[in-house]
């Protein structure tokens, strides 16, 4: 396997389980029926295909068809996780904007997603509905991986508490809580080039003091993010986006 990390270019990405070290491969059941049926791929044309956890092949396809695509390897490599590592703690919204916080969260960089049920969420994930509302998130991270063409599929944990999140933050080398009235503004922060960056985002109803008070106690920091109120699905994304070019883009 090669050690050079070249960019993902225009090629598509194909997400499979298990990335063997083989010649040819077949990306069949959904992924294959995509390709074969959607972008009705032809023999000649390049892909990739990932693991999601960093292992991309370079290929070529060879066939499209019934049984799927099959292609032949040229090219592997390896791509490192990235440093600092990017978590969202996102309280739940209402409807699809929970999927539409996510796919926006995937395609700028986040590594981990938290749902989070605040003590102002509409949307309440009870016993019967964590299981699908966790694996929608997930699957909107998935399609957000390929889209954006990262080699790396983000985490989506199960839902945690507020005490849980206020742990996790502890262990936290910058957190920072979302509030319209804190006095520091989000881009006077000073990101650390490694560790873990922890943003919390909170619902639509806005966060309790009760919330800030015990986030402030772990060490987290209440930060604006301009003289605009975002949705609850969009803040994480600029937020996301502000810090991640100020730590992985230097």
């Amino acid at each position: 396997m090669s050690t050079e990390v070249p960019e993902l270019d225009g090629a598509p990405l194909f997400l499979v389980e298990d990335l063997p070290d083989v010649a040819e491969l077949l990306v069949d059941g959904q992924e294959g029926r995509h390709a074969v049926d959607v972008l009705r791929l032809q023999p000649g044309e390049r892909v990739h295909v990932g693991d999601g956890e960093g292992t991309v092949a370079e290929a070529e396809v060879l066939a499209a068809g019934s049984e799927g695509l099959r292609v032949a390897v040229q090219h592997r490599f390896e791509v490192p996780a990235p440093d600092p590592e990017f978590v969202l703690v996102q309280a739940l919204p209402k409807g699809d904007r929970g999927p539409l916080a996510v796919d926006l969260a995937t395609e700028l960089g986040v590594d981990r997603i938290v749902p989070w049920q605040a003590a102002r969420c509409v949307t309440r994930w009870r016993d019967d509905r964590v299981e699908k509302g966790v694996a929608k998130w997930r699957a909107a991270a998935r399609a957000a991986t390929k889209q954006a063409r990262r080699p790396r599929l983000p985490e989506v944990t199960d839902p945690m508490s507020t005490r849980e999140v206020a742990g996790m933050l502890g262990d936290a080398d910058l957190a920072v809580v979302l509030h319209e009235q804190a006095r520091r503004p989000l881009a006077e922060l000073t990101v650390p080039s490694t560790g873990v960056v922890v943003i919390v985002v909170g619902p639509e109803g806005g966060l309790t003091d009760g919330e800030v008070v015990a986030f402030r106690a772990a060490g987290a920091e209440p930060v604006r993010l301009g003289p605009e109120v975002l949705r609850t699905s969009t803040a994480g994304a600029a937020a996301l986006a502000a810090l991640s070019i100020s730590a992985r883009w230097k």
